[in-house]
């Protein structure tokens, strides 16, 4: 479910889900690399292994902007102490 037909990309999404009892659940999916759109009914035992995947992968994006925000403070708080000992903030700078 979570691999692309069309470009191979690991990343394709569940735009849209509806639950048929007995039958399995009913997922539109989308990948957002090239575009493709297409989905099927799954089994419980599909469902809860992409559902795996996709909280696996909500974890390495949350990792990445946690990472990604401490290195943007830290360089925007180099560039206040660096205009801090040169004398350049100034009273109307705030």
């Amino acid at each position: 479910m979570h691999v692309c037909p069309e470009c191979s990309s690991d990343l394709v999404q569940p735009v849209d889900w509806e639950e048929h009892p007995g039958e399995g659940w009913s997922v539109d999916l989308r990948c957002p690399e090239c575009e493709w759109r297409g989905g099927g009914t799954f089994g419980q035992r599909d469902i809860d292994e992409y559902d795996r995947l996709l909280d696996e992968g909500m974890r390495l994006v949350i990792d990445d902007l946690r990472k990604l925000t401490r290195e943007n403070m830290e360089r925007d708080l180099e560039h206040l102490i660096t205009a801090l000992d040169a004398d350049l903030v100034l009273p109307e700078d705030f």
